[in-house]
């Protein structure tokens, strides 16, 4: 009860029996509130320290003065009251010197309509810009979450933002890649997230990573494979606009999470018909790799399935078999 004005349970416990029995002795107040001698002494040391007692005159150094808690706790929260209004003053001039130094500083981050497009150069930039931006969001937030499988470190320390947005009514629709069902503490992570209200998709393939708040910023990142380049804000409404019916398009067609998804006889399944895209489109492993959110390794695996699956000898031989069995637009693959 008495915690803000600096008395612990034991001290104020002494304090109430000093006050009540004011005669009585040390030993008596340790019997009657079953502490040791010890424990009676540190109590008493906070009340002296708090100057709540004091050694009483004359009658020998163990008997102690209790202060009329009148006078003795109005004293202490005059005390209190005065160092509250010295912090107040400290803080006030703390905001008047970084407000100072602000203005001398170009500005850290961008604001909606300096500038339509501003670059954020490296991870640590990206990284505090990221923090206001999830500190500033209000309706809405929109994300391609690349990369494929996430990391522990990362899964768990946003656990609690998630959960801090999604209770301020914040909504929140993040499209993984198909690739995160191979890996079981990602699997874990976005059902979590769906269970406290999160909405989660997945697709195929994404193009980059992606975070979209309030139809009036977004953060895209410059290269996911290269998080030094850092990532562009993008503020300009016509370029938001743009950005959000990439994102409702991958969203319309991308699976709600827990939707098994249908494999009839000889068909393929999602991530093997984008890596046919990709394929025909002329994509690399590393940049089918990438943006399937899985190994090269596994990307080369995939594709050459696909060889064996299509009956063909080389990929531009997939795509016209491909294009032959419906799998790809008339035409096949692009030269």
């Amino acid at each position: 009860m008495l915690d803000p004005l600096g008395l612990d349970s034991t001290a104020e416990a002494v304090y109430r029996a000093m006050l009540g029995q004011p005669g009585a002795s040390p030993a008596e107040h340790c019997s009657g509130l079953r502490l040791t001698a010890d424990q009676f002494e540190g109590a008493v040391k906070v009340l002296a320290d708090l100057s709540l007692v004091r050694p009483a005159a004359g009658d020998g150094p163990r008997r102690m003065h209790v202060v009329n808690p009148r006078l003795g706790l109005e004293m202490l929260l005059a005390r209190q009251r005065a160092d509250l209004a010295a912090r107040r003053q400290r803080v006030e001039q703390g905001e008047a010197a970084v407000a100072a130094l602000l203005c001398q500083l170009p500005p850290a981050h961008p604001v909606a309509g300096e500038s339509p497009v501003v670059h954020l150069d490296g991870v640590d930039h990206v990284r505090d810009y990221l923090a206001r931006l999830h500190e500033e969001v209000e309706e809405e937030i929109l994300t391609f979450a690349t990369g494929g499988a996430q990391t522990e470190e990362n899964m768990h320390a946003s656990r609690p933002l998630n959960r801090q947005l999604l209770e301020r009514g914040v909504r929140m629709r993040t499209v993984y890649l198909d690739s995160i069902h191979n890996h079981a503490p990602t699997v874990a992570h976005v059902n979590w997230l769906a269970s406290i209200g999160g909405e989660i998709r997945t697709a195929p393939s994404l193009s980059t990573r992606m975070i979209i708040t309030d139809h009036r910023l977004a953060l895209v990142a410059l290269d996911d494979q290269d998080s030094s380049l850092g990532a562009l804000v993008v503020s300009g409404r016509g370029l938001i606009a743009a950005l959000e019916a990439l994102f409702e398009s991958v969203w319309d067609r991308a699976e709600p999470l827990g939707r098994a998804e249908p494999t009839p006889e000889r068909s393929l399944t999602r991530q093997q018909q984008e890596t046919l895209r990709l394929l025909a489109r002329g994509y690399t492993d590393e940049a089918i790799a990438k943006r399937l959110g899985v190994s090269p390794r596994t990307a080369r695996r995939i594709a050459t399935g696909l060889l064996g699956h299509l009956d063909a000898r080389s990929r531009f031989q997939a795509g016209v078999h491909a294009a032959q069995l419906g799998y790809l637009p008339a035409g096949g693959p692009r030269p």
